[in-house]
C-alpha cells in the first residue's frame, strides 16, 4: 500500500510503498476512504507522544470500508462502511466493562500506538468493541471529520460539561475541536463565546452559532472581557487549543461552581501549566478532562446529525491528496487553516 511515513521526528515525510496490514483474530483491515489532518498528528510528528515508534505512519481520524475480517470478529463483514473513535478499547478491562472505553487500561490509538490512516489501509483491533457503522447518508469525508475533533467535542460538551440551554459557554481556540464544540453547544441552546487570535476564524465561529466573539490578540484581558459579556462568568469553558494561556483563561473565566473542560492536548513543555487554584477552591470550580468518545455514544451524535441539528460537513475546510499531506502536516503550526482538512485521495 501507499503511505505517508516519517523515520525521524520533526523531519520530512515521504510517500512509500509498504506491506499491506493483515487483521488480527479480533480485528479488521479498513480501506481508507478519508482521513482527517489533526493537530494531534502534528504533536506526534514533533515527538511529543511517547507511544510512537519509528518509522511511523500518522493518521487517526478515518472512515472507509472493511477490506478483511479476523476469524473471531462477530459483528462486521467485508464491505461494511465504518468509522472508529481515535481512542480504542480492549473491551475486557474494568473501564471497558463500565462503558468507558476512552480511558481503557490497554487503549490503543491508530496513528500513535500503531500505524495510522495516512495510507490506503489501516488495521483496527477489537473491531466488535470499537467500530461504528456509518449510515449511507453520511459521506466518508464528513465521517472522517468526526473521529477525533467532533466526537471529542461532543463528549466534552454533552457528557462531561452536561451543558443545557440558556447557559453560557466559552470556547478557547477555534480550530477543528473548538468549532465543533461551538456548533454542538449552539445546537443544545447554549450561548457561546468563541475566543481566538484570528479574525477569520472568529467570523466562521459566529457563522456556525457563536453568540459573541473575543479576539485574544486585540483584547487586553480575555477573562475580564468574558466576565463582562456574561455578567459574572461562564457556566462551562473549554480549552480547545491546549496552551498554558488558554488553560488558565478557561478556568479563570468561570462563574462560581462552573466547569472547565480540558480538551486541547497539553504536551511537551506544556504538560504542567499554571492553574488558578485559589479560584478553584473559593468558587468550587470543577476541572475535567475529556479524551475522545466511546463507540457506543456515536448513535446519539449521529441522531442529531440525521435530524439536521448538527452539520459537521460545514466544518470541512478543504480536501487534499495524500501527497499534499507531507507539507500540510509539517506546517500546521505556521499556517493554521479554518475548518478541518481531510485527505480523500490516496492513489
Amino acid at each position: 500500500m501507499r503511505a505517508a511515513i516519517y523515520s525521524e521526528f520533526a523531519s520530512p515525510l515521504t510517500i512509500e510503498t509498504v506491506a499491506d496490514p493483515t487483521p488480527s483474530d479480533h480485528g479488521v483491515v479498513i480501506r481508507v476512504a478519508a482521513t482527517g489532518l489533526c493537530r494531534s498528528d502534528w504533536h506526534g510528528w514533533m515527538g511529543h507522544d511517547p507511544d510512537i515508534r519509528l518509522p511511523h505512519v500518522p493518521g487517526h481520524e478515518l472512515a472507509g470500508v472493511i477490506e478483511a475480517v479476523g476469524r473471531h470478529v462477530g459483528r462486521w463483514q467485508v464491505g461494511d462502511r465504518v468509522t472508529v473513535p481515535f481512542v480504542c478499547g480492549c473491551g475486557t478491562c474494568a473501564e471497558c466493562a463500565a462503558g468507558e472505553h476512552q480511558v481503557c487500561e490497554r487503549q490503543f490509538q491508530p496513528g500513535f500506538t500503531h500505524w495510522g490512516s495516512f495510507a490506503q489501509y489501516v488495521a483496527i483491533d477489537y473491531a466488535d468493541t470499537n467500530l461504528v457503522r456509518l449510515p449511507e447518508a453520511i459521506d466518508f469525508v464528513t465521517a472522517a471529520s468526526l473521529g477525533c475533533r467532533f466526537a471529542t467535542a461532543f463528549r466534552a460538551i454533552v457528557d462531561q460539561g452536561q451543558l443545557s440551554g440558556g447557559q453560557w459557554v466559552a470556547v478557547h481556540g477555534c480550530g477543528g475541536v473548538g468549532l465543533s464544540a461551538i456548533m454542538i453547544a449552539n445546537a443544545l441552546g447554549a450561548n457561546v463565546i468563541a475566543i481566538d487570535i484570528h479574525e477569520e476564524k472568529l467570523d466562521f465561529a459566529r457563522a456556525i452559532g457563536a453568540a459573541e466573539t473575543v479576539n485574544a490578540a486585540v483584547v487586553d484581558d480575555v477573562v475580564t472581557q468574558v466576565q463582562s459579556i456574561t455578567r459574572g462568568g461562564v457556566h462551562v469553558s473549554l480549552d480547545a487549543l491546549g496552551s498554558p494561556t488558554t488553560c488558565f483563561n478557561s478556568i479563570a473565566n468561570l462563574r462560581k461552581r462552573g466547569k472547565h473542560i480540558q480538551v486541547g492536548l497539553m504536551l511537551g513543555e506544556h504538560r504542567q501549566p499554571p492553574v488558578p487554584m485559589d479560584q478553584v477552591i473559593a468558587n468550587e470550580l470543577e476541572i475535567l478532562g475529556s479524551h475522545g468518545m466511546q463507540s457506543h455514544r456515536y448513535p446519539a451524535m449521529l441522531a442529531m446529525m440525521a435530524a439536521g441539528k448538527l452539520q459537521p460537513e460545514k466544518l470541512v475546510g478543504k480536501t487534499i491528496r495524500l501527497e499534499e499531506s507531507l507539507e500540510a502536516l509539517t506546517t500546521m503550526d505556521r499556517y493554521p487553516n479554518t475548518g478541518v482538512t481531510v485527505i480523500n485521495q490516496f492513489d
